[in-house]
């Protein structure tokens, strides 16, 4: 951390208290309000269902035997989680050996881009075309960079939490991003462009 105090959260505060108090209420409380956006986290990173729903289930077991760890004085307890559901991430990677996924759409990001509401049938063929060059492009990207647009444009961090969870420098994480930005731009050519620019303003 750079001194700067982390964001207190009263109601999360109450809650991480009752569960290191015993109370079930409390831990399914919190699974609610994390699940959504770890699941998304993992899938972007491992595009595959069962798997992300697997580290989901890993990352929430190990937060909860070892709420007593966090310390919210060195950082939000949602980049915790982050930085918990990253590793089980590379170790799910390490178990098994992770195939080139053919991607239909943005939903390894969390996000499918909205289309025009009155779309010619030669127009939505070449959108859907697109989508696919850019789901193919991302699912080439080494793990890391892969890593780094998850969390930037899956889940909205900053480089300075991108770093937090990577443990990495604020300019390794934008290094990363910019990296696998050149990487899709190259992947995809001038006529994914667009796609890619929508993308990159979520």
């Amino acid at each position: 951390m750079d001194g700067t105090t982390a964001k207190v959260d009263p109601a999360l505060d109450e809650l991480l208290a009752a569960c290191k108090a015993g109370d079930q209420a409390a831990y399914a409380a919190l699974y609610e309000r994390y699940a959504a956006g770890l699941y998304r986290l993992a899938y972007s990173i491992l595009l595959d269902v069962q798997d992300a729903e697997d580290v989901l289930q890993e990352a929430f077991i190990y937060a909860f035997r070892n709420l007593d760890h966090f310390d919210p004085a060195r950082g939000e307890f949602r980049t915790w989680l982050y930085t918990i559901t990253v590793s089980r991430c590379r170790n799910m990677r390490r178990r098994k050996l992770l195939p080139t996924v053919d991607l239909s759409n943005l939903l390894a990001l969390g996000q499918e881009p909205p289309g025009p509401h009155r779309e010619t049938p030669e127009a939505a063929l070449a959108r859907s075309q697109v989508r696919d060059a850019l789901g193919r492009a991302l699912a080439a990207l080494s793990p890391r960079l892969r890593e780094a647009v998850a969390l930037r444009y899956g889940q909205g961090l900053t480089f300075r939490e991108m770093a937090e969870v990577l443990d990495c420098p604020p300019k390794t994480a934008e290094s990363r991003i910019r990296l696998a930005h050149e990487a899709l731009s190259r992947a995809l050519g001038p006529s994914g462009a667009g796609l890619l620019e929508e993308l990159w303003s979520f």
